[in-house]
This record gives structure tokens, sequence and C-alpha cells, in this order.
């Protein structure tokens, strides 16, 4: 079977320029083309270059700006970045390093140069993804002790919460698949699984008799239970290492809402981290689909009835439909750790989450 020749995003608002690329590279590669910054990012998200060719000087958006965006969003961060410019002061070459880039090609352009450079960015993009996939499977063991102890961590506040053990479990697998979804690399897909089980670790800080209290919470009550969302990132605190970071902006932005009325800061939109608006709608597909003690589970149906009515209140249209087309792996996964638990009365799971 032949094998598919790799996708490059030629960003340049430069029509003339453009052409001299697309002579260059088009019989090896697959191209794209975007005349501005906006452009680029459009297509970077939805075609999934696996290298791009992007333009400094651009207006509105210059190239450090998209380079900066792109490198900000986990489903386009891993993708290699070759600067295009005219600019050769030491200065701008660092910046873009600085930025992520992974090259610079100066103009005018020397074709010989171009194929170089793209050639040995190519081949190096395939190498780290076949040493990540060893890595993977080195360190299998290690990820699985540490998924453990991260999963009894969420547990211990999901126990004090009256919830089921395998919340955390089922939850954090629906958000692995919407990452996947998104267009997250499986490393990054990885981290949020790992990352999700820790969302409602605040709760450790909230007293018990508001936490399970039968009835309905009031005004002052329902206060302090929004409080566990900033608690929880306390709790994770600050920290280098990528995954705690994510962790923690998890506990405190899955609360969040996609139409500005969620808590703690009222973020709208993409001002919500990817990972918080995912382990959103993750989290209340498991509360929906789950028996609790106070509630009979909601169908798959049903939840995702509800779930599409609050499309772009609650949650991320996106997402909302990246979901849909994946809710039979959610499914999937909901039965695999399906928990029997007496239902006594149905009540709102809104008052509980």
């Amino acid at each position: 079977m032949e094998q598919q020749k790799p996708t490059i995003l030629l960003v340049d608002d430069t029509p003339e320029n453009l052409d001299v690329l697309t002579g260059t590279l088009r019989g090896d590669y697959n191209l794209k083309a975007a005349i501005n910054g906006r452009g680029a990012l459009k297509l970077a998200k939805n075609v999934r270059p696996d290298l791009i060719l992007l333009d400094i000087m651009m207006p509105e958006m210059d190239g450090y700006e998209v380079c900066e965006r792109l490198k900000a969003d986990y489903a386009t961060r891993h993708i290699p970045i070759i600067f295009i410019t005219a600019k050769t002061q030491q200065a701008d070459e660092l910046r873009g390093f600085e930025l992520g880039a992974v090259d610079y090609i100066t103009k005018p352009f020397s074709p010989p140069i171009v194929k170089a450079r793209v050639r040995t960015q190519i081949a190096l993009s395939d190498q780290n993804r076949e040493l990540d996939r060893k890595v993977k499977v080195a360190t299998e063991s290690l990820n699985k002790t540490r998924m453990e102890v991260i999963e009894r961590l969420g547990r211990a506040a999901e126990f004090k919460d009256n919830e089921t053990g395998l919340h955390v479990v089922r939850m954090s697998y629906y958000s692995r698949i919407l990452g996947l979804a998104y267009g997250m690399s499986e490393q990054d897909a990885d981290m949020l699984q790992n990352a999700a089980p820790m969302h409602d670790i605040g709760k450790i800080g909230i007293p018990d008799a508001i936490l399970q209290k039968p009835g309905k919470l009031t005004a002052e009550e329902w206060q302090v239970m929004q409080s566990h969302a900033k608690m929880g990132a306390e709790i994770l605190g600050d920290a280098d290492s990528e995954l705690m970071s994510m962790a923690q902006s998890v506990a405190l932005t899955h609360h969040e809402r996609w139409d500005g009325s969620g808590y703690p800061r009222g973020l709208k939109g993409e001002e919500i981290p990817i990972e918080g608006r995912i382990v959103a709608l993750a989290d209340v597909f498991d509360a929906l689909t789950s028996n609790r003690p106070y509630k009979k589970a909601w169908t798959v149906e049903e939840t995702t009835q509800m779930i599409t009515e609050n499309s772009g209140s609650h949650f991320d249209p996106q997402l909302v439909e990246l979901y849909k087309g994946a809710v039979d792996q959610f499914d999937e996964i909901r039965c695999r750790y399906l928990e029997p638990v007496e239902p006594l009365e149905n009540e709102p799971v809104e008052g509980r989450r």
C-alpha cells in the first residue's frame, strides 16, 4: 500500500511566495495554503498538518502571534513550525525559537534549501512520534502505578461526597476520548486522563454537613460548595509539572460554562481552557448516567438530549458535536465500569455537582 504523503500548511500573505513554495514542494507533499494568520489557525486545527511553513511579516496577525496561538492549543501545539522570513537579525530568530519554532528559512527562497529543511523536519517529527511510542511502552508499568495513585487521590474527595469510587475512572476515560477527538496528541490525551480524576479534590475542604445534606442547599451553603473549585486549585498548587499544572486548571475551571454563567470566575467561551471544557462535559455525562442514592441513572439517549440542548450554554458546541460522534465509546466505558447502586429517590443532579 502506498504511504500517504505528509501534509504541509503554507502561510504567506504574498501570492508569489506561495507559488514558489508550492512549485518547490508539490511533488512530495500534500499542500494547504493560507494567506493570513486567522486562516492559518483555522486550517491548522481542521487539517492537522505534519508541518507548517509560516511567514512572520503579515498584516493584522503576524507569524509570531500565530505561532504562539498554535503552541497554546493542545490540538496544534505538537505541529512543527518553520518560519519563513526576510528578517535575518539574531534577535528575530531567537524570538521564534523561544515561541517554539524548529527552524528558519530566509527569503528569497532557495528551492534546494527549502526541500532539505522540510525533509529534515518531517523526518525528525516521525522519529519523535516513534520515540514517544517506545517511551510509552517502556514506562507502561510506571504510568499505570501513577494513574492508580492519582485515581485514589480523586476518590478521596468522591467518597467524602458520597460518590462512587469508579466515577473518577469513568470520567477520566471520557475526558481522554474527547481529548483525542478534539485533536490532542496521544501524550496530551493521556495527561488529561491522568489530570481529570483530581477535578473535585477541593471537596476535601468542604464540610460534611454541606456535602452530605439530603435536601437543597441554601444560598450560603451553595457559596461554600462552589469554593471547592478554588480550593482544589490551591491544594494542587503551582508546579513545574505539566500534569499537575493541567490538574490545577481542571480543578479550577471544570464548573465554568460556555455562556459565562459558571463558577468560580464566570469565564466565557474559549476563555475556559480546553481541559476544563472537556472535563465539564465528561463529568456531567457520568453524573447523569450513574445511579446515586438520591437519583436514578438517566439513559444515554436522555443524557445526549440534555447535553445537546445545553450546547452553547453549558457546553462548548464543538465538544458537543465531538461527543455525539463518540457516544458509543462513552457507553462502552460506562458499561465496563458500571456500579449498581440502589436509588432511593429522584433529585436533580445539578444540586450535587
